[in-house]
């Protein structure tokens, strides 16, 4: 049986990760997804790393490897006027079409949104882009950490005694794709029940500024935003150092009882001055530091154990390494074993969810133009020996 999105065909034009993302997700769950890229400007996922023995290769990236499993992918030069009619014909056999250009390029080769509807009446069209493809900003460029930047997501992190911070991660790179995954699925069951597409515009600011609705209110009630890893609702509530190199367990006291498990379990002294969060809050340093103390000589995952026991929430802070190995995430077979001819065998995260009925099937992504010969001419049936000349005279490249 295959997966719940089977029969969904997709031309993905989009490129680095808020559109890939996606895509990944509807191919992950067997729709049949057509990367489009090209040669003579290759997907920055392809230039990102890390790379196979640290050695830079367009197929050798870790980033666009885990961004595009199981799709196939066709190069096209959709500078030349040859390329164009290719990228068309694969809008005529799309059910969707998405794309992450900057405003304009879209219309430049000849698939604006009106022009894909003159190719295929019914195509969904689906744009995602930093600030939107309407306003001041609809031709604004920039990546995931502009989104972080635009959105605010960057005032509202780090500490109070420091500068805004800029997350090390892209999140509007990963935030905007759930949205636009859940607007294919609502354009195609409109699409289902009137018989017509549309056009889905999806930014990366607006989901981060969804996400985050509830910091603004803190903010407009003049509330201090930047806590660290603090919070204004518990006390005790942070990461603590445990025994090793970088070993850290985090620990949250958000009650009064959890306060006094806490107090049990470490032999803290149950201070009056702490009952209360108000005094836990008053006196957070004194209560760190003497929590610091006691975690120093533990193990974080012991430290875990023993306080999640009591009732305490707590976990060990897990670097990669931890994660790769852990029992939980074994348990659920949530990581796959690929092989991919430049990067060897290689363990790939999961689809986060499971199906009864239409299981899930990964499978590697594509090298720069693999299925040009597939898609062309075994699934569209052009001319195999056009098709060859076209990759020869650079058209399919």
């Amino acid at each position: 049986m295959g997966g719940a999105l089977q029969g969904l065909k997709v031309a993905d034009f989009s490129w680095v990760g808020a559109g890939p993302r996606a895509t990944k997700d509807l191919a992950d769950n067997g729709a049949e997804v057509i990367k489009i890229e090209s040669r003579n400007r290759l997907d920055l996922g392809r230039l990102s790393p890390p790379f196979k023995d640290g050695r830079k290769h367009h197929d050798g990236s870790a980033f666009f490897a885990q961004t595009n499993t199981s799709k196939k992918g066709v190069a096209i030069n959709l500078g030349d006027p040859k390329g164009q009619a290719y990228a068309r014909k694969l809008v005529a056999w799309a059910d969707v079409v998405v794309e992450n250009f900057a405003a304009g390029f879209m219309e430049r080769i000849g698939l604006s949104w009106s022009e894909l509807q003159a190719i295929k009446p019914d195509i969904i069209l689906v744009s995602v882009s930093v600030a939107g493809r309407s306003g001041p900003l609809a031709r604004f460029r920039g990546y995931g950490n502009s989104a972080a930047a635009q959105s605010g997501l960057a005032a509202m992190s780090g500490w109070p005694d420091r500068p805004p911070h800029m997350a090390p991660f892209a999140y509007g790179d990963v935030v905007a794709p759930m949205f636009a995954t859940v607007a294919v699925l609502a354009a195609l069951e409109h699409r289902r029940r009137t018989g017509r597409g549309q056009h889905v515009d999806v930014s990366q600011v607006e989901p981060l500024v969804h996400v985050l609705a509830d910091e603004f209110a803190r903010h407009q009630q003049g509330q201090e935003v930047r806590l660290g890893n603090g919070s204004a609702e518990a006390a005790p509530h942070g990461v603590y150092r445990c025994r090793g190199y970088d070993q850290w367990c985090a620990i949250a006291v958000e009650t009064d009882a959890q306060w006094q498990a806490l107090c049990a379990c470490t032999g803290l002294a149950p201070d009056p001055r702490f009952a209360d969060l108000a005094g836990r809050m008053a006196h957070a340093e004194e209560i760190d530091a003497a929590l610091a103390a006691w975690c120093a000589t533990r193990n974080k995952q012991a430290v875990a154990e023993t306080l999640t026991a009591a009732g305490v929430p707590a976990a060990a802070v897990q670097d990669g390494r931890d994660v790769f190995a852990d029992p939980e995430l074994a348990a659920a077979g949530h990581y796959v074993r690929l092989e991919h001819p430049v990067l060897g065998a290689h363990d790939m995260p999961a689809p986060p969810m499971r199906f009864s009925e239409t299981p899930w099937a990964v499978t590697r992504s594509p090298l720069l133009g693999e299925h040009n010969r597939a898609v062309f001419v075994d699934m569209l049936g052009l001319d195999s020996e056009e098709v060859a000349a076209d990759e020869q005279a650079g058209v399919l490249a």
